[in-house]
């Protein structure tokens, strides 16, 4: 798919396996099995203060698998026309996000983390960290 065709419809909701013990769980996440791409990169946010907002940009190639590895986030996607929020709060749910969507992570609660596979290394030519320029860039 062209990023520049890329909408909130192609985000979809992805359910990471979870086997449960007494002990605790554990979720493993694998390279195009749970996740529909192969993983250059893994980051993640954290100590963001309680309210704070991160990440307001978008990607030309740079695909993300976005999970809540530990408290609660809210995820917003744009497209140009439509805005579709996910409120991410298991470590077990993840939002796969292609190419050519803005992004911006909102309402962290305290002690959050933010995990995210990326289908790339980091490359700052990938990114789209003006609006207008974003607006632009999907006409």
């Amino acid at each position: 798919m062209n990023s520049k065709e890329s909408t909130v419809y192609d985000c979809t909701i992805i359910q990471l396996p979870q086997v449960n013990a007494e002990g605790g769980n554990i979720t493993a996440i694998n390279n195009l099995t749970e996740v529909p791409f192969e993983t250059k990169r893994v980051y993640y946010l954290y100590d963001v203060p309680g309210g704070e907002a991160r990440g307001g940009h978008g990607h030309k190639e740079l695909q993300q698998l976005i999970v809540a590895a530990s408290g609660s986030f809210d995820l917003i996607i744009f497209d140009g026309k439509i805005k579709k929020t996910f409120s991410l709060n298991r470590s077990n749910i993840g939002v796969y996000m292609p190419a050519g969507l803005w992004r911006e992570l909102d309402n962290f609660s305290s002690g959050s983390i933010c995990l995210v596979l990326a289908s790339l290394e980091y490359s700052e030519g990938d990114y789209i960290r003006d609006y207008r320029e974003y607006l632009n860039y999907k006409k």
